[in-house]
């Protein structure tokens, strides 16, 4: 029986590193790889688990990563849990007029682009003949149907831009891969640096755990079949719209 690897697209982040540990506890796994543009301080190579030098939005260094996932096997669950909200000339915008060209474009490039290239080098390398799961973090703001407040036009515009990348490649792997699931999912609100200023409304009961989060992440990757590839699923395994 064919061992099953995993991957985690950005390990370094708040998310990333509880994927990381949850997927490393759980035994079907031979094998975890994580990527980030640099080592986690806490992330050390070992028989189970290596760590992989990338950066999403460098195709060549995506091509080397996939070339030493290869060598492990074909990957059975793959997830990409990079993203951006707010950082240096980044800010949620309130109104039209507090849009500019280059911070919508590095919201693109980060949010929809990164993990396009991602599927580009990665969903090839998973087994056509075994179940495998792709899955990349989006987030319910980027629900066209799902937004009544409006603002945050920039977030919202790339989350939907990735939804829409993930649902075209879902299409295109199952011809390949048809036991293959392929979805976007929504963390829910999480307690990490990419929320933190933004969750002071939030009732403690619905602000979770980066480990909270990680574990319900993953119950809803496991029981979705290839019939829900395609999708767009908050963590607890609703369906969201588009």
């Amino acid at each position: 029986m064919d061992s099953d690897i995993a991957v985690l697209v950005g390990a370094g982040g708040g998310i990333g590193r509880a994927l990381i540990e949850a997927l490393r506890g759980d035994p079907r796994f031979a094998h975890v790889i994580g990527l980030a543009r640099r080592r986690p301080s806490a992330m050390a190579d070992d028989a189970g688990h290596t760590w992989l030098e990338a950066d999403i939005l460098d195709a060549p260094s995506l091509a080397a990563a996939a070339r030493r996932i290869a060598e492990f096997g074909a990957p059975t669950r793959i997830i990409v849990a990079t993203g951006v909200l707010h950082g240096p000339g980044l800010s949620p915008e309130k109104s039209l007029r507090a849009l500019r060209a280059d911070a919508l474009s590095r919201l693109f490039q980060i949010n929809a682009i990164g993990p396009a290239l991602v599927a580009q080098q990665l969903l090839p390398l998973t087994p056509r003949d075994r179940p495998s799961v792709f899955a990349a973090l989006s987030a319910r703001v980027g629900s066209i149907a799902d937004n009544a407040l409006g603002g945050w036009y920039g977030y919202r515009a790339s989350k939907a831009a990735l939804n829409m990348l993930i649902h075209t490649a879902a299409i295109e792997h199952a011809r390949s891969h048809p036991l293959a699931v392929c979805v976007a999912i929504h963390p829910g609100t999480v307690a990490t640096p990419l929320s933190e200023p933004f969750t002071g409304q939030t009732p403690p009961e619905r602000l979770l755990t980066p480990e909270a989060a990680a574990s319900r992440i993953l119950r809803t990757l496991d029981d979705l079949s290839p019939r829900a590839t395609g999708g767009f699923y908050a963590a607890d395994g609703a369906a969201i719209p588009w």
